[in-house]
């Protein structure tokens, strides 16, 4: 737009709205340096923990414990841990717990969502009340652990998926994006003889792609990261996920060598060197690092369009 138009539109420059005028140097200098300074804060601090696990137990005691930029890289640290021991066993837990919870939740958030976006749905308003009731007033710690117990739930993995397999936020997204697509296709369905399940499987799914997998990845994430609920229901430490167990290495430096399997549960054990603690939270992190540029592109479609109606 030439400032001439903009002149007979706004006025004269001098009276233009501040977020069109265009931003002075200093500005801009200002900005670049505030946004350099954010990712420092952010970069540095991950250079500093990727550094330390591979440098040498020697480098990280002569460095104070931490390492800025390892002058003989090695990846013994992460052969050590990744030898069968402790860090072995908890990341196959892991995966297990996040893979298996993550496609149970999916499947109780997508049935569930779809019955409570059709209008036919007789319980759909009496149903919505009382998940909404659970996300306004959520359940403390004592009763679910009650719950838990009188389920004979716990020491069992269960204990990590089936209370927390449906999640109210998540649960509403999914149910508006369903909300949001056309009538006439569910119309044409039943129209043709198609049952709901069929009109689920065949219409709803695989036009819900984009919100199906930003809802995956919240449960996945969800997943990877709890380690609350295995330290509060599995007594023993040998069935711990990797977030417990790195919980238990940061906090209480606990050992970690390849043949430690029961070095969490061993109050005398020496404290895990530097390198190995930051080794342990690098492969706690690599996953989601990894899974989450295939579904990014999925964010602002899926999110905003489940956002729409409600």
């Amino acid at each position: 737009m030439s400032s001439t138009v903009v002149d007979r539109v706004l006025g004269p420059a001098e009276e233009y709205p501040a977020w069109q005028e265009r931003p002075r140097l200093l500005t801009r200098v200002g900005k670049a340096v505030a946004l350099l300074g954010v990712c420092g804060l952010v970069l540095v601090p991950l250079l500093v923990v990727v550094s330390t696990s591979l440098a040498s137990p020697e480098e990280v005691t002569e460095g104070g414990g931490w390492v800025l930029w390892p002058t003989d890289p090695t990846l013994a640290t992460y052969q050590d841990i990744l030898s069968g021991g402790t860090i072995t066993r908890s990341l196959l837990i892991s995966v297990g717990v996040t893979v298996g919870g993550t496609l149970l939740s999916l499947f109780g958030t997508i049935t569930l969502a779809y019955a409570l976006s059709r209008d036919h749905f007789s319980l759909r308003k009496p149903l919505l009340l009382m998940i909404l009731f659970t996300f306004l007033f959520p359940p403390s710690m004592l009763p679910s652990y009650l719950v838990v117990k009188n389920l004979g739930l716990l020491d069992t993995y269960w204990a990590l998926t089936l209370p927390v397999a449906v999640n109210v936020f998540n649960l509403v997204i999914m149910r508006g994006f369903f909300q949001a697509l056309p009538g006439e296709l569910y119309d044409a369905a039943r129209i043709d003889g198609a049952g709901e399940l069929t009109v689920l499987t065949r219409i709803v799914i695989p036009l819900s792609k984009p919100v199906i997998a930003v809802i995956g990845l919240f449960y996945a994430v969800g997943y990877w990261n709890n380690f609350f609920h295995a330290i509060l229901y599995l007594n023993d430490s040998a069935d711990w996920p990797l977030q417990a167990v790195l919980q238990s290495v940061v906090t209480q430096g606990a050992a970690l060598g390849g043949n430690s399997s029961d070095a969490l549960a061993d109050s005398a054990a020496l404290a895990a060197p530097q390198s190995y603690q930051m080794a342990t939270v690098v492969i706690a992190v690599i996953p989601i690092l990894v899974l989450y540029p295939f579904v990014q592109k999925y964010f602002t479609k899926g999110v905003l369009t489940g956002a729409i109606k409600s």
